[in-house]
């Protein structure tokens, strides 16, 4: 069994998957402004078409000029440097998606292209084209912008639920049409069409030829873009029933922090909904600009709060299945407690001089292989604020059976002695990292470490809660 290696940035005190999920908020909530925009641009050239409001089509070009601004160049910007950041953190990870699926990824990029180009051609041409020519170019733009999602919407969800699709048998559809899909790209639609409503109510008070009243009109209008939230309850619980039973516990209250940010999530929403529902839909209210503002942000933090709940309960995994979350196949655990984990790991160990044994140094590579993606050292989410309080025997039990204090980590995937190397280079680390160190090899205690590995096994906690995992 042949392990591949990469080498892998680092960020200092910044958790690598915070650079990631942070980047990954932003383009996400530029992409859902960019996919409801077209939509809602279709209705007010439809307004204006059909003459039902004077400054609708005054609207259209004004709301399309901050669409390019933000959405097209701010979106470009963050996806790429979401491919530059995840093709350097985890490019096993997408190395598997884009291998099993790199058709769609193209149909989707293809889909992208339409929506540049007619995005563009429209900001270029408006002006100068009949009501007719402009509805036909924004739909084109809308349909590539909502197909764009269509396909990357089936990736993402795939992770979560492979469906009928494993690593023994690639089915392409029975994995893209997994069991999350209408789920979550109904429920993205309905975020995409609020989000483009609450930026056309910033947009609508920053146009200077528009009294109060036309303002009020304008705001009202998109209200009725956001009356579909009253769908999201329904959208979010359908999505919820088709998790995986271990998934759904860690937003039940199995994980503080995923219970957290899904209740951020929920509140966030229900007060957007609320507030659109009773006080612009049917009382027919005005908000300013600042209120607006308020609003975006609170949608902001909605998305934020999906997003990590999105991505948090695929642990253990990073697809279901298949990937742990530190690149690690689960039918490699159980090779890698023979060999060693970082025995044939080809890249040299930066700041190596400053250890001062060749176990601390053996203990950086196990952590750089096997945790770095989910923590620091010292920083957000360091393993020596995590471990303070334990001995060296409880850091050894811990680790040794990490998947089952641990249900959501995956397990310890080397032997003995990097796990007793790890330990020293954790204490070391909470020791300030002094220049002397002593190197221990006691056998008795790496005797018992080993014993641990074997009671724990190589499955997770998931699957063996399921029933199902490698041979041990």
């Amino acid at each position: 069994m042949e392990l591949p290696y990469y080498p892998i940035n680092d960020f200092g005190p910044v958790m690598k998957g915070l650079v990631i999920g942070g980047l990954g908020i932003f383009h996400v909530f530029l992409a859902q402004f960019a996919i409801g925009g077209g939509m809602l641009m279709c209705y007010f050239q439809w307004l204006a078409a059909e003459r039902r409001h004077a400054l609708a089509r005054q609207f259209v070009s004004s709301y399309f000029q901050y669409l390019v601004l933000f959405s097209f160049v701010l979106g470009a910007l963050t996806g790429v440097a979401m491919w530059f950041t995840t093709i350097q953190l985890s490019p096993r990870t997408i190395g598997l998606m884009v291998d099993q699926f790199h058709w769609i990824w193209a149909t989707e990029w293809t889909f992208f292209v339409v929506e540049v180009v007619s995005g563009y051609a429209f900001y270029r041409y408006s002006a100068q084209l009949d009501d007719r020519s402009r509805m036909r170019l924004l739909q084109f733009y809308t349909v590539a912008a909502w197909g764009s999602l269509f396909w990357i919407n089936g990736i993402l969800s795939w992770q979560l639920t492979p469906g009928t699709w494993s690593i023994e048998q690639p089915q392409l559809w029975g994995g893209f049409f997994n069991a999350s899909f209408w789920p979550s790209l109904l429920f993205r639609t309905v975020s995409s069409m609020a989000t483009a409503a609450l930026v056309a109510c910033v947009v609508i008070n920053t146009m200077p030829n528009a009294s109060r009243d036309q303002r009020k009109e304008l705001i009202n209008k998109t209200a009725n873009f956001m009356i579909p939230m009253v769908l999201m309850p329904l959208l979010g619980a359908w999505y919820l029933a088709v998790f995986p039973d271990d998934s759904r516990s860690w937003v039940l209250g199995g994980s503080p922090a995923m219970s957290l940010f899904m209740g951020i999530t929920i509140g966030a929403s229900l007060l957007i909904g609320c507030y659109a529902l009773i006080g612009l839909f049917f009382q027919k209210l005005y908000i300013n600009g600042a209120t607006a503002t308020l609003l975006c942000a609170l949608a902001f933090g909605a998305t934020a709060g999906a997003e990590f709940v999105r991505e948090g309960v695929r642990k253990p995994y990073t697809i279901r299945n298949t990937l742990l979350s530190n690149s690690i196949t689960p039918q490699e655990v159980a090779h890698l407690r023979q060999i060693g984990s970082v025995t044939n790991d080809p890249y040299p160990l930066r700041g190596a001089e400053q250890l001062p044994t060749e176990q601390l140094r053996l203990g950086a590579r196990v952590y750089r292989f096997q945790c770095s993606i989910c923590h620091t050292p010292s920083g957000v989410n360091g393993l020596t604020h995590l471990t303070g309080s334990w001995n060296g025997e409880q850091k050894r039990l811990m680790i040794a059976q990490l998947q089952m204090t641990k249900p959501f980590m995956p397990p310890f995937a080397g032997n003995a002695e990097e796990l007793e190397a790890l330990v020293q280079y954790l204490e070391w680390l909470s020791a300030d990292r002094p220049p002397q160190w002593p190197t221990r090899h006691d056998p008795q205690i790496l005797q018992q470490i080993n014993e641990w590995l074997i009671e724990a096994g190589t499955a997770t906690a998931v699957d063996k809660a399921a029933g199902r995992g490698p041979a041990e």
